[in-house]
């Protein structure tokens, strides 16, 4: 059983506290490691290592800010095999979806090798008689991230390369489930050349959370989670003066038109619904039946999940196990709670038989039919293997459903007529949109981000967005004249 700490100036750090947490391979129910949970003075000194590193950090040149954050695409390029099977190993999900996050994540990284023409202000040259005025954009300090369990690579990676390479420091605030991800981050900063400091990891809970909501060389937040959890973080980080982005829960929709291409539906629906297990913030969890297709699209459907392997990870299954018992245990209650109100199991991934350890969390791919809005299967986010059918008499009333949900973080609709996808794409009240596309996860250069109860706060994640977020304007105002010009003049400045 291996010890997972902190890390802090570059390298690992054990704290003081003697807090600690199971870390459990989900496939097997074996406990693999023990977690150190910070306690208050643990959580100060890795935020005061991020707070000392940001001046010189501020000031290292854009040139060399690129050129590590290269060194760290090629690394990570190289060893992300490694990776992948730490976050199987933790999380569960099978080694291909490890290896997609990653993947993913680094389209950041490689987003932010740019920064230096991402970064250039404007000028305004002789804007009054012999004044310049130009526009500059200046990193905030150290900033803090707390990233969720079900993508602990990819979702620390929208956020920090974007704030390392515009000159923050950063520290990283990992999920207690999966940890070990965020220390081989950092190590591989280490060895991509990044000064001591800059790059921070605090293992804990509530008790790390609410130091970096709190405390004020933290400059901004940046949080991935449920929505109870996220407003919690906008409200306590706004209210200690911080820029907070926090993404929200889910409950995403996909409608199916009865013109649309029913095999690619049932495939995107497979693909989007299981895949990770369900446990994504972008899985459909509802699909909109629009007509009389419903029958034909759900046989489909269960035609091929019926057949998907649910197993360890590491042995080619199609989908792993659920990341803690209890969690498990939680799903499997809402697949429960639907049948008992009336709603069809289609496939019941209750009972499945796993291709893994006896006590891994293991609940197979559930596809449940005739479920309506208000069932508990359908108005909560259950982040599992369960895609619920609801079934309508037409577009406006699956447009309702989704604008009316409170959830507005990711949709799809499947269709072959271009008008109802435009209007579709105009008149949802989502975040991201797909059309044909179950799963509109955006590129880097664009941001990611939910309506609604999906996110508090005005910014999306990387992208352009993600740039602004991590740095502020300054407009800077500028005369150089022959010195014996002056006088005294106290009316307000004028432009001449």
């Amino acid at each position: 059983m291996t010890s997972i700490s902190h890390w802090l100036d570059g390298k690992p750090f054990a704290g003081t506290s003697d807090r600690t947490s199971p870390v459990t391979n989900p496939a097997t129910g074996e406990v693999t490691g023990q977690l150190a949970l910070a306690n208050s003075g643990d959580a100060k000194a890795v935020i005061d290592a991020a707070a000392a590193a940001f001046p010189m950090w501020r000031d290292t040149s854009l040139a060399k800010r690129t050129q590590i954050l290269f060194t760290f695409r090629e690394l990570l390029n190289k060893k992300k095999g490694e990776l992948a099977e730490i976050i199987t190993a933790e999380h569960g999900k099978v080694l291909s979806d490890a290896l997609g996050e990653i993947s993913r994540g680094q389209e950041v990284v490689e987003f932010a090798c740019g920064i230096p023409h991402l970064l250039k202000g404007g000028c305004t040259e002789n804007a009054s008689t012999g004044v310049d005025v130009f526009s500059i954009r200046q990193p905030l300090g150290p900033v803090a991230i707390i990233s969720p369990f079900n993508f602990p690579a990819m979702v620390p990676m929208w956020f920090f390369p974007i704030a390392i390479a515009t000159g923050n420091t950063v520290v990283l605030k990992p999920s207690e489930k999966d940890p070990t991800a965020s220390i081989w981050l950092a190590e591989l900063w280490e060895e991509a050349g990044l000064p001591p400091g800059v790059f921070n990891v605090l293992q804990g809970d509530k008790l790390a959370v609410d130091e970096l909501l709190e405390n004020k060389k933290i400059k901004s937040i940046s949080f991935v989670g449920s929505t109870p959890i996220a407003q919690y973080v906008y409200s306590t980080g706004t209210a200690n003066g911080k820029r907070v982005q926090a993404l929200g829960g889910a409950k995403n929709h996909a409608i199916v038109l009865p013109d649309a291409d029913l095999d690619l539906a049932a495939d995107a629906m497979v693909n989007a619904g299981f895949g990770s297990a369900g446990e994504r913030c972008m899985a459909i969890s509802a699909l909109v039946a629009v007509g009389d297709i419903a029958d034909t699209l759900v046989a489909k459907i269960a035609e091929r999940t019926r057949p998907l392997v649910t197993g360890d990870g590491t042995t080619g299954s199609d989908m792993g196990p659920l990341v803690t018992k209890a969690h498990r245990d939680k799903v499997a209650s809402y697949v429960d709670a639907g049948e008992a109100a009336g709603a069809t199991i289609v496939v019941d991934g209750r009972g499945v038989t796993a291709d893994g350890g006896a006590d891994g969390f293991w609940l197979g791919p559930t596809l449940i039919d005739n479920v309506t809005t208000d069932m508990s299967i359908y108005t909560d986010e259950i982040f599992g293997p369960v895609l619920s059918v609801v079934r309508v008499d037409t577009y406006d009333q699956a447009l309702q459903l989704i604008n009316d949900n409170p959830y507005g973080n990711g949709t799809a609709i499947f269709t072959n007529d271009g008008g109802a996808a435009r209007r579709f794409q105009n008149e949802v009240e989502v975040g991201m949109v797909g059309i044909n596309v179950p799963i509109p996860v955006p590129m880097a250069y664009y941001s990611f981000g939910g309506w609604k109860n999906s996110l508090f706060g005005d910014t999306h994640a990387h992208g352009t967005e993600g740039v602004h977020f991590f740095t502020r304007g300054k407009a800077v105002t500028s005369r150089w004249l022959d010195p014996s010009h002056g006088g005294i003049n106290l009316g307000f400045p004028e432009n001449s």
